[in-house]
């Protein structure tokens, strides 16, 4: 209903709203209304390169803009380094979950307990609160392929 409510006013933004459990067929009807409906195809993925290639593969087939509106997960085995190369080469967005340790406490893997020690491999996050990054070699790769230099 948001979304014909939304068209009704004539949007000069897009609309999306992010495919969700993908691979669960409870949430398949959901899934593909939204692919057919939304201007931009968007969605959670937090696998590994095979799993983001196949994803990208099937909504490449809508000939729509495609963002990855979650991917970073250090510990599920999806790394800057093994991902972001293949968004960049397929022209997919990539928006991290996390960016400074603190409030949100997103270096912890989900399900961590409360007063978990830091976990030695971050979850998410790419910058300590004094702005020194959790791996420079990220840093380094995620410059590299936006073109940013300081």
């Amino acid at each position: 209903m948001v979304f014909k409510w939304a068209r009704q006013v004539n949007p000069s933004q897009p609309l999306t709203s992010s495919i969700w459990n993908k691979d669960k067929p409870e949430y398949s009807e959901q899934n593909n209304w939204l692919l057919q409906h939304s201007d931009i195809i968007t969605y959670h993925n937090y696998g590994k390169y095979e799993d983001q290639k196949k994803d990208i593969a099937e909504f490449k087939s809508f000939n729509r803009p495609i963002i990855c509106t979650e991917y970073l997960a250090r510990t599920y085995g999806s790394k800057f380094e093994t991902v972001l190369p293949l968004m960049k080469q397929e022209n997919v967005g990539a928006i991290n979950w996390g960016l400074v340790f603190g409030k949100t406490q997103t270096v912890y893997p989900w399900g961590s307990p409360v007063n978990a020690p830091v976990p030695e491999i971050w979850h998410h996050d790419i910058f300590y609160e004094d702005g020194k990054p959790f791996d420079v070699k990220e840093v380094e790769l995620i410059k590299e392929l936006t073109g940013e230099n300081e």
